[in-house]
């Protein structure tokens, strides 16, 4: 009828409010459980803080940094090569991505780590000669493990980095007298930084806590610096939390890190 009004009924979104007060009963219910844990909170900074697990701390930056700078120079020269003329140096690089990715990590570790049981010395004629339980330390190993499988992840993303730059201002760059090598350096490459480099930080995010599979061929990086100290006394889950919350340290710096690099890489571009 013309007389009536309508009447408007709000939407009160009762939905979120039922998920929100669910998920605050969870979180108090979690905090509830870990005040009651037999955990000796009051230990935890004492381990954090403490010399072997410093010391692992050091280690487990410098293998993560160093297996991923060798995996990203890797995993260029293998994205190039998949992209090649050459047929050969294609099935190549398709070849090592199939074998590298393939393999589990572990395993990849273990491979390393034993190599000396096949091959009693590693040589290069005329240059040099030693038993390969010498060269290829748990630290060498670790390095080998996971910096060739991560070079192969890392070949598949700069290769659709690659891909993503439109061959036309590749095009351009010849037409105005640059190599190839210098159109891959001053127009694709910066281009192509912007897709690559998110998948590239969540993958060293994955390398710093992969390190932790070092720890079954004795090097010292976090985990099995916590399992040392525990063995002494017994304080496992304390010296476990203390681990944890390097990781978290670490990680959180490699975040910061990967959010001012995709921020200058995508100067200019709409979001």
């Amino acid at each position: 009828m013309a007389g009536d009004e309508l009447t408007v009924v709000p939407v009160r979104h009762w939905g979120r409010w039922v998920g929100g007060a669910l998920i605050l009963v969870l979180l108090a219910l979690l905090g509830k459980a870990l005040s009651e844990a037999e955990i000796d909170y009051a230990a935890v900074p004492g381990f954090f803080f403490h010399d072997i697990m410093l010391r692992a701390l050091w280690n487990t930056v410098l293998l993560a940094v160093a297996a991923q700078a060798g995996a990203i120079v890797l995993g260029v020269l293998i994205a190039l090569l998949r992209r090649s003329a050459n047929p050969v140096a294609r099935w190549f690089a398709a070849g090592y991505v199939w074998l590298f990715r393939g393999l589990p990590v572990l395993l990849q570790i273990l491979l390393w780590f034993n190599l000396a049981l096949v091959f009693e010395h590693i040589s290069l004629p005329l240059l040099f000669e030693e038993k390969t339980n010498v060269l290829v330390t748990a630290f060498v190993a670790a390095l080998l493990g996971l910096g060739l499988n991560e070079s192969a992840y890392m070949a598949e993303i700069v290769r659709a980095g690659l891909g993503s730059v439109d061959h036309g201002q590749v095009e351009a760059a010849k037409a105005i007298g640059m190599t190839p090598a210098t159109a891959l350096r001053r127009v694709v490459l910066p281009q192509a930084m912007r897709v690559v480099i998110p998948p590239t930080g969540n993958n060293f995010v994955n390398m710093l806590k992969g390190t932790s599979m070092a720890s079954v061929i004795g090097f010292l990086e976090l985990v099995h610096a916590a399992n040392n100290i525990a063995s002494r006394n017994l304080q496992i889950m304390e010296t476990l939390l203390a681990a944890a919350a390097w990781y978290m340290v670490v990680v959180s710096v490699a975040g910061v890190g990967q959010h001012f690099l995709e921020r200058f890489y995508g100067k200019g571009v709409a979001r």
